[in-house]
């Protein structure tokens, strides 16, 4: 399976989930965090999952539910990443992707995307998993360069330290796919002009 290197939203799929409904959280009626609350059990756990491939991380949060704000779904996130188990975290890496702007960017040269492809199959062989990396706050053009650097430097590490540091990495990658799945605030929508002096 290949790497991602950031955190881009991954499209919940479409399609019935569990129980036969389909997964309809991106309505334009409530805002994120009322549609995760108030979704069926099945939607729930599959639009989790386009956060984090993890079963037992989108099940446990799914089961959580309701939450009052996002605070309080991110801080619960966070604790349940901490209790993954080694298979969950494999099946958290396994659901990861190459975002293909990487390799394909403007400005990107072949000699880059050698070098990436290079260094992410000797992170593959050395670690035994995929390569990932929260590119969140990064602008586009330095995102590359900086997973390139990050691939290099972690291949240094020994696999203890690099089982943390990927941990976190995933960690880091739902905290930026909740956040955008279900924001505690709706979007603003725009006003109705109103004659003046009414």
């Amino acid at each position: 399976m290949a790497a991602r290197f950031d955190s881009f939203t991954r499209p919940v799929p479409p399609g019935p989930a569990a129980g036969g409904s389909e997964i309809t959280l991106y309505g334009l009626d409530r805002h994120g965090l009322d549609r995760l609350n108030s979704a069926a059990p099945g939607a729930a756990e599959a639009a989790l999952l386009a956060c984090c491939g993890s079963r037992r991380w989108a099940r446990r949060l799914a089961d959580l539910r309701p939450y009052p704000d996002l605070r309080t779904l991110l801080n619960t996130a966070e604790h349940a990443a901490r209790g993954l188990a080694p298979a969950d975290l494999a099946e958290a890496l396994a659901d990861e992707t190459v975002p293909q702007h990487l390799l394909t960017g403007p400005g990107v040269t072949e000699a880059t995307r050698g070098a990436l492809r290079q260094a992410q199959a000797a992170y593959e062989a050395r670690f035994g998993h995929v390569f990932v990396l929260c590119l969140d706050g990064s602008r586009p053009d330095d995102a590359l360069d900086r997973a390139l650097a990050s691939l290099r430097a972690r291949l240094a590490a020994t696999p203890a330290q690099e089982a943390a540091v990927t941990a976190a990495e995933l960690a880091r990658l739902a905290r930026g796919r909740l956040t955008r799945l279900a924001p505690d605030t709706p979007p603003m929508r725009p006003r109705t002009a109103r004659p003046c002096g009414t």
